[in-house]
């Protein structure tokens, strides 16, 4: 009988002879080693609803009626690392060449390793000498399963991987499958894309170097009939910020698999003898509540167990690029810091061209001073003057970058990723830096570390504007294609370092926008920048698609200028700061351009954002209705006994909007009160409601009525003020 309370998580606890399961407060994964004669595979049982303690050693009895042996029939699909060798002829997630070119992996069980909340699986092949860890762990206040693999040659040759995925993930058999994933391109990142999952393999990938802006390393899985608050799904993340590959197998005969891993096809991983290398995390999620239920399971998991700073309210913050451009003077930046500060902006960062002859996008990238012309005193003046009007400052960096017309590149041009004897072509007049060399590593944290101390810096925005090309690297021998894992791992020590040398500073990834988005850079900044368009309504489908997996305090947002700089498009002021008080909230425009009236208005927006931070960056997220950007639509916040609702209206000419705006996760048998209202005609503030009344029967807001102008938006908040 299981004797646990259903909020509890066991863990990884033992099931049978070479079975365990991973239990967690909602779902269990079960999983095992399955010998047939030499042949040895780690297979998954289950994965699905929480099973009693009682049901797992008969779960795991469970097979699905094959004909013949399953280790001859092409559908045992069941494998958490299948591998090319044997005879086996699917997708595999390990490939290994060994010496001679023999390609047939064969592995055996040797034995589990347990660890706090984790096993290890331990396989080897055994004629050369090839080391494979399985790993799998769970968290104890968390639904998320995570897996990896580490490999290490015993033998006395060289083993070169083509593939080394993390982990393949079954999908339970279904009548159906449907995939939800995103996709997308510069400016348009995070778009929400949702279809029947096609027989064959659908892979999402990036070759770019980094997480990449047309697909982001996740799918969602389910059995077509899942909504946003109903319905069984599962999904499949992985947590790398490098190139990486998800590929989803629906073979004929119904079964379905992710697996997914770093790299792309064309570069292979070489491990010579005593050499071992661990794959990033992937994991994986069950739930039965819908996308909704989903989302916020990923949210609360990367609150408690992957961001380096969860418990802080992310401040408020002016970037000066869209209002400057190139154009970065000391003076310019005062001013505009103190148009900031009267609005109540928290942090002031400075962005692109304040560094060596940097007047455009050609010249200067690599030269990391003050340019003397701009700021002859460095930057100790213009930030002791932030300071000292109540903001702390940031900066803007961009350390894996140089333009060949720089002094870094001049002195140095053997620290750029290239290949003897072929052209070094430049995008936006840069090329890549490698970080999988020490030298440069040692460079860029000798630099970073130099600014943050000496300008006593808060914050930096990490950028990277360019992807990978002509990624050679002439040193490495042998090893060259590890540049592709290195650098990124590179970036990752450099960023750990900082943060252990200066505890208090906070980190940005931007990759020119949402480039580099993923739960490997989240362990070490404190949000991403979600895209470049700040257009307020493409905006709004950018941030629909973003927070499937990613919460609101990771996504910096901005309310901008009218028209818009990247669209043209005019959208008032209200409109855009509710757009941007959806996540963590920036202002970009040109301050100096803003009338009286729409500096006083931004300040007012500013404050009520303040007043209902906590709720939006953690509390808990319900998608209520419509299309975002296209039609009514309204997000809503739950933190304890407050709830936060933005509502949006893009279009004057849609008479279908939606008549009611119905409210979800609420207590029904609470009451709640009208905080905030600032048009709701069914709610004045002070107004109270049922729980149950806000949930069936819904608000009828005036933002959502068909008559009126275009882009119209409200605030609502609640709070629970006592129990029927």
């Amino acid at each position: 009988m299981n004797t646990l309370r259903p909020e509890q998580s066991m863990s990884i606890i033992p099931v049978g002879e070479h079975t365990w399961a991973a239990v967690t407060a909602t779902s269990t994964y079960l999983f095992g080693v399955e010998t047939d004669g030499e042949d040895t595979r780690v297979v998954q049982w289950y994965w699905g609803p929480r099973l009693p303690e009682a049901a797992l050693a008969e779960a795991a009895r469970f097979r699905t009626p094959r004909s013949g042996s399953s280790f001859l029939d092409p559908r045992a699909t069941d494998e958490l690392l299948p591998v090319d060798g044997g005879r086996r002829s699917g997708l595999p997630s390990l490939q290994a060449t060994y010496e001679g070119g023999v390609r047939s992996v064969e592995l055996a069980f040797t034995e589990a390793v347990p660890g706090p909340g984790e096993i290890e699986l331990v396989l080897r092949d055994k004629t050369y000498g090839l080391r494979v860890g399985l790993h799998v762990r769970c968290a104890e206040d968390t639904d998320v399963v995570e897996r990896w693999v580490t490999v290490a040659n015993e033998g006395t040759a060289a083993v070169r991987f083509g593939r080394l995925d993390s982990g393949s993930w079954i999908v339970p058999e279904q009548r159906a499958y449907r995939y939800t994933a995103v996709y997308g391109g510069w400016a348009r990142e995070t778009q929400l894309q949702r279809a029947e999952l096609p027989v064959g393999e659908t892979t999402f990938t990036s070759r770019t170097g980094t997480t990449g802006h047309r697909a982001n390393p996740w799918i969602m899985i389910d059995a077509g009939d899942a909504t946003e608050e109903s319905g069984e799904v599962w999904t499949v993340a992985l947590a790398w910020s490098g190139s990486w590959r998800l590929t989803a197998q629906h073979l004929p005969e119904g079964d379905v698999t992710v697996t997914a891993g770093f790299g792309h096809d064309g570069p292979s991983w070489h491990l010579a003898p005593g050499e071992s290398l661990r794959t990033p995390a992937v994991l994986g999620l069950y739930s039965d509540g819908g996308y909704g239920a989903a989302s916020r399971a990923w949210h609360h998991h990367v609150r408690r167990h992957v961001l380096p700073t969860p418990e802080e309210d992310r401040p408020v913050l002016y970037n000066s690029w869209e209002a400057t451009g190139f154009d970065v003077t000391e003076a310019g930046q005062l001013e505009l810091a103190g148009k900031a500060a009267a609005l109540g902006v928290e942090l002031f960062v400075v962005d692109d061209g304040w560094f060596g002859a940097r007047d455009c996008d050609s010249r200067g990238l690599g030269d990391w001073w003050p340019n003397p012309a701009r700021f002859p005193d460095g930057l100790t003046r213009l930030f002791t003057e932030v300071r000292a009007l109540g903001m702390t400052a940031g900066l803007w960096v961009e350390p894996e970058m140089v333009n060949p017309d720089s002094d870094l590149y001049r002195s140095r041009p053997d620290w750029v990723l290239h290949y003897p004897d072929r052209r070094r072509d430049t995008m936006r007049n840069q090329l890549v830096l490698n970080f999988a060399r020490d030298d440069v590593r040692a460079w860029a944290t000798g630099w970073l570390d130099g600014l943050v101390r000496e300008y006593g810096l808060a914050y930096l925005k990490w950028d990277m504007n360019r992807n990978f090309s002509q990624a050679g690297w002439p040193d490495a021998g042998d090893r060259a294609d590890m540049l592709w894992i290195e650098h990124t791992r590179g970036v990752y020590d450099v960023m750990d370092e900082l943060r252990r040398r200066n505890p208090g500073l906070r980190i940005e990834s931007c990759s020119g926008g949402g480039g580099r988005v993923d739960l490997g850079v989240l362990r070490r900044t404190d949000l991403v920048w979600t895209s470049d368009n700040t257009d307020a309504r493409d905006r709004q489908a950018i941030q629909h698609g973003f927070s499937y997996l990613y919460p609101a305090n990771v996504m910096s947002a901005w309310a901008t200028d009218s028209p818009n700089p990247h669209t043209r498009r005019e959208v008032p002021l209200r409109y855009r700061f509710h757009v941007a008080m959806a996540g963590t909230l920036g202002i970009g425009g040109d301050l100096t351009r803003w009338s009286a009236e729409e500096l006083a208005e931004a300040r007012d927006l500013v404050a009520a954002y303040k007043a209902i931070r906590p709720v939006v960056q953690r509390g808990r997220l319900h998608r209520l209705a419509g299309v975002p950007g296209r039609a009514a639509s309204a997000v809503q916040y739950v933190l304890d006994d407050r709830v936060v609702v933005l509502a949006y209206n893009p279009f004057s000419l849609d008479k279908r909007t939606p008549g009611r705006l119905r409210l979800a996760g609420l207590d029904p048998q609470a009451v709640y009160e009208v905080v905030t209202s600032e048009a709701a005609a069914t709610a004045p503030e002070g107004s109270r409601w049922h729980g149950r009344t806000l949930m069936s029967l819904g608000l009828i807001l005036p933002t959502w009525s068909p008559d009126g102008p275009d882009y119209r938006s409200e605030l609502l908040e609640l709070r629970r003020v006592e129990a029927s």
